[in-house]
């Protein structure tokens, strides 16, 4: 019944475009490339197996100055070809590396797509970044556009140790995008809603107000919802495709981006303050030690009386041995202002607004295609 269910929803879920691009290889370089792309020499162009047995195209965009690198999940309507200009963008504009791939049945990536699939998809890509790039879990942002939420929060709650979570225009659930539904069902596919309490990293969630295919009540609720919160941007007039063109959108991706390249720094100052405060404690102990008295003074304490002779052994100091535990303390001062990350602002509506449900499933399917057109159209419109 679970396959029957991916299935159905997978037809309803997915229209990937007609491909945007060819891939060619390189004569020079003998090193895959895009051709019909824009620029394309600054992206490297892999083939990567999943574990489900397709073969899905990835393009890897280098900053040498970056310390991060997001793995990005584009949205329903599109593919790297159109997404690559955008991923430029976001390298040059945050100093970051970025990852972007096409999931299976989407660009020239074989297979047809589904949920399941996706979540294959974004394995295979991640193994990658590490094994081919050497890109540590740590140094790694997952980044989910709309319905690439659903791979971005899959992946995020099995990387504990990931650098942080970007989601943009995202989806609560599958059929939460149409209809106001309390529990999840069994049908449903991409429960994000479910799974965004167990991502353990810092969560961004950027919505526009005006977004009338993903209403912002997902937004805020996942932001609501998430154990990291980071401040989260809704932007006034936005709508699905077009925030990247509000100027408050980078502005706030950059200083999220900074944000989390000083909880690496911190990371790293907190070893290093522990290996100070384990040579203090022990230089401690030494100096504790040489205070013991002599032979010499304890024979000569014997002439002394019994009260004395109880006094001059020189115990190790009590302030001295709590001395690691305040230098404790204090390395604890520090972690608390990780609350930032909890800090929340009350939101304006923290229930799930949603719009009104759409009783007939031919309104979903033309809800979902007038969705796929609209992005289709504005991407098309930006090349030219």
């Amino acid at each position: 019944m679970g396959g029957v269910s991916s299935t159905i929803a997978s037809k309803l879920a997915f229209f990937p475009p007609e491909p945007s691009y060819q891939v060619d290889l390189d004569e020079q370089t003998q090193k895959l490339k895009l051709l019909g792309v824009s620029q394309s020499e600054k992206g490297e162009v892999s083939i990567l197996q999943t574990k489900r047995g397709h073969y899905i195209f990835s393009v890897f965009v280098r900053n040498k100055g970056a310390t991060m690198t997001l793995l990005y999940s584009h949205g329903n309507a599109a593919d790297i070809g159109q997404m690559f200009r955008f991923f430029i963008e976001l390298s040059d504009r945050l100093r970051v590396n970025v990852m972007g791939y096409d999931y299976a049945g989407y660009g020239r990536s074989n297979g047809e797509p589904s949920e399941q699939n996706t979540y294959a998809d974004i394995e295979a890509v991640y193994k990658c970044l590490k094994e081919i790039y050497e890109v540590k879990e740590e140094d790694i942002i997952l980044y989910g556009q709309s319905i690439g939420s659903g791979p971005t929060l899959e992946l995020a709650t099995k990387l504990p140790q990931i650098r942080g979570v970007i989601l943009q225009s995202a989806i609560l659930s599958g059929l939460r995008v149409m209809y106001r539904i309390k529990y999840s069902l069994w049908l449903d596919i991409y429960k994000n809603i479910d799974k965004i309490p167990y991502v353990s990293c810092p969560v961004l969630v950027i919505h526009g107000t005006e977004d009338d295919i993903v209403d912002v009540s997902h937004g805020k609720k996942l932001w609501e919802l998430s154990k990291m919160k980071y401040e989260p941007l809704w932007v006034k007039g936005g709508n699905h495709c077009d925030l990247q063109v509000f100027p408050q959108f980078f502005t706030h991706l950059k200083k999220f981006i900074i944000s989390v390249e000083r909880q690496s720094d911190y990371s790293k100052n907190v070893e290093l303050e522990e290996s100070i405060i384990d040579l203090d404690y022990t230089l401690d102990i030494t100096n504790e030690i040489k205070c013991r008295p002599s032979i010499e003074e304890i024979e000569k304490s014997s002439r002394i009386s019994t009260e004395q002779k109880e006094i001059i052994p020189i115990r190790p100091s009590t302030d001295r041995k709590l001395k690691p535990r305040i230098s404790f303390d204090k390395r604890e001062k520090p972690r608390k202002s990780m609350d930032y990350f909890g800090k929340s602002r009350s939101s304006t509506d923290q229930s799930e607004r949603g719009r009104n449900s759409i009783d007939r499933f031919g309104d979903m399917m033309r809800s979902v295609a007038m969705c796929n057109i609209d992005c289709l159209k504005q991407t098309l419109a930006e090349e030219d």
